[in-house]
């Protein structure tokens, strides 16, 4: 038996052969992206993941793992950040997110993994902030967790994600480049036909002399016949999809706009026009749901002015886009994966989707 547990830390140095989609002129939208093009442009904001990677006996394998997205890098649950979810398709086991509808505010670090591991990863992320600082008396805590079914690459019925997975992901949380593809709880997802993972981009809002980010994490496992900027690229390269396209997708989204907690499920709402640009199909098997936070205030000090409703079009364009390529860049990223049972789920083949795109016009030449 060989074992190994990859803790994975938020650089993309080292995860990806594949140039980004943006880099080989696959450019989503108008609007400009961030520094890092992810979701930790947006100021404050932490990534990081735990991959757990292990081959067992008899042809069961562990390819799994944990994402944690933190608002901030100070105690969450002592200064809580203004929330609001929006679900496009309810086939999911997502944790705590109706506490984070009813008062429009998160507490916790954002932990995604698979499916069968929410309880886990809900309670390791209850202990880890009861026992931050400060927290000594707290006696209630909304953990949020989220996920995805890796069980076609991934032995899930073993619920091999423990308390220190879960812990490890969210204390090697960090600012900057953020890794992508099969990592963390991307590493056993499988998207649009091909192997699946964790993707990220960010776009700015510019408001008279003022900007903004708006950042997006996707954990992309959903769908099938795969679209790159209305390119039907999954039918030309006639990928086998296996099943229905059920898999489920989670988005997280951040942005340091004052944006109230009706705006900003109305953001979260409108990250789905992005991602359904990049399939033809969205299964009924499938739990899509998408989380947006603002650091641009904390819910205890709503002394700044929020942002007007009628500035609201310039964050759906910004969310939108910066979804839709955060899948491209899941898929550029993500590498051919043998897992559980023998499975395997193959990496798009980033060349031949770039010479396909070429033939229609619809990549920039980069200077």
């Amino acid at each position: 038996m060989t074992s190994m547990v990859i803790l994975a830390m938020v650089t993309t140095a080292t995860m990806q052969a594949d140039p980004r989609p943006r880099d080989a002129g696959v450019i989503v939208g108008t609007l400009p992206t961030g520094e890092h093009n992810a979701i930790t442009d947006v100021e404050g904001v932490h990534v990081g993941h735990t991959t757990v990677i292990e081959d067992l006996p008899g042809g069961r394998a562990v390819r799994t793992g944990v994402t944690a997205v933190l608002p901030h890098g100070g105690n969450l649950f002592r200064d809580k950040v203004p929330a609001a979810v929006h679900v496009y398709n309810a086939f999911g086991k997502a944790a705590g997110l109706l506490q984070v509808e009813e008062l429009g505010q998160i507490e916790t670090p954002i932990v995604l993994t698979n499916t069968l591991s929410v309880g886990e990863a809900l309670s390791a992320t209850v202990r880890w902030s009861l026992d931050q600082p400060g927290n000594e008396r707290v006696g209630s805590v909304n953990a949020v967790v989220g996920e995805t079914n890796d069980g076609g690459l991934s032995d899930i019925r073993g619920m091999h994600v423990t308390r220190e997975h879960v812990i490890a992901a969210i204390e090697s949380a960090a600012e900057g480049p953020v890794a992508e593809g099969n990592v963390g709880a991307g590493t056993g997802t499988r998207a649009l036909g091909f192997k699946g993972g964790i993707g990220t981009s960010s776009r700015v809002v510019t408001l008279g002399d003022d900007s903004y980010t708006v950042g997006v994490l996707i954990q992309a496992n959903f769908g099938r016949d795969l679209r790159v900027l209305g390119v039907p690229i999954g039918s030309l390269l006639r990928a086998e999809d296996e099943g229905d396209g059920d898999g489920s997708c989670m988005v997280i989204i951040a942005t340091d706009a004052p944006l109230d907690t009706r705006d900003l499920e109305r953001v979260a709402r409108r990250s789905f026009n992005g991602l359904v640009r990049t399939t033809s199909v969205m299964s009924n098997g499938s739990g899509d749901f998408a989380i947006a936070f603002s650091t641009g205030y904390r819910v205890m000090d709503r002394s700044r002015e929020m942002i007007s409703t009628r500035f609201a079009t310039a964050f759906f364009q910004a969310v939108e886009e910066a979804t839709e390529e955060a899948v491209y860049n899941a898929l550029f990223a993500a590498e051919t994966m043998t897992g559980h049972r023998g499975r395997t789920a193959e990496e798009l083949p980033v060349g031949r989707t770039l010479e396909l795109l070429r033939e229609r016009g619809v990549l920039e030449e980069n200077d």
